[in-house]
């Protein structure tokens, strides 16, 4: 994967974000679009290794549209600013969480988990959590975890794990709750910022490896409860 001559063309389109500059640019578009597509091919292949769930996914199956809905957006500009795959069993459009991977000058990531749960999937979660709480805690309290993800609503810039928390304990569980910083949280997402030239060379899909391994066992447990609504 040429990640240099990905992040070239993020940096101009994101200058340029115009039907006119995209069109006369078009095969830039293309070729980083190639490119890109083959280290999604790479990372499928190797995630497969530790998680054979995802074995019959294709680089189609996890990967989106370039060009943005902005219906309901002030922002106007037809392109994106980033190239992303989200590695899922269930499809990129499934509740069933999965493992992404975002290129984009000074804000590449690698993210595990599932994003905006229903409510009743939310509860679900949250009363599984309750009457499992070692293994929970054991999941995502372990050092590797913290090191990469941190904790819920930490503040640590480069990393995260939950993207919004509710300002207050959810209706029907105790406020008391020793962990309530987990049943606040409105998703079971984490990620890790990556620099620039992460992606560069042969040895990024086992350092790819290592950080969605670490979050696995998170993304298992949840899935297992979405699972029951899917």
């Amino acid at each position: 994967m040429d990640t240099k001559l990905i992040h070239h063309f993020l940096n101009d389109i994101t200058k340029h974000n115009n039907r006119e500059w995209f069109h006369a640019n078009k095969s830039r578009y293309l070729e980083a679009k190639e490119n890109f597509e083959l280290g999604v091919a790479q990372a499928i292949t190797r995630i497969t290794e530790f998680d054979p769930s995802i074995a019959h996914i294709t680089v189609r199956d996890a990967t989106y549209r370039f060009y943005r809905d902005t219906r309901f957006s002030p922002d106007k500009s037809p392109y994106k600013r980033h190239l992303g795959a989200y590695i899922a069993a269930h499809g990129k459009k499934a509740l069933h969480g999965g493992y992404y991977i975002h290129l984009q000058p000074g804000e590449c990531m690698l993210a595990g988990g599932c994003y905006y749960l229903p409510t009743n999937i939310l509860t679900a979660c949250r009363n599984e959590i309750m009457a499992n709480e070692e293994e929970w805690l054991s999941r995502v309290r372990n050092p590797e975890f913290i090191r990469l993800f941190g904790e819920p609503g930490d503040g640590v810039a480069g990393r995260g794990f939950g993207l919004a928390l509710l300002k207050s304990c959810p209706s029907g569980f105790p406020r008391d709750y020793e962990h309530i910083r987990y049943l606040r949280m409105k998703d079971y997402c984490c990620w890790t910022g990556v620099p620039d030239d992460f992606f560069e060379g042969d040895a990024w899909l086992e350092r790819m490896a290592e950080v969605f391994k670490v979050a696995k066992p998170m993304l298992d447990f949840v899935n297992a409860v979405i699972d029951d609504y899917e």
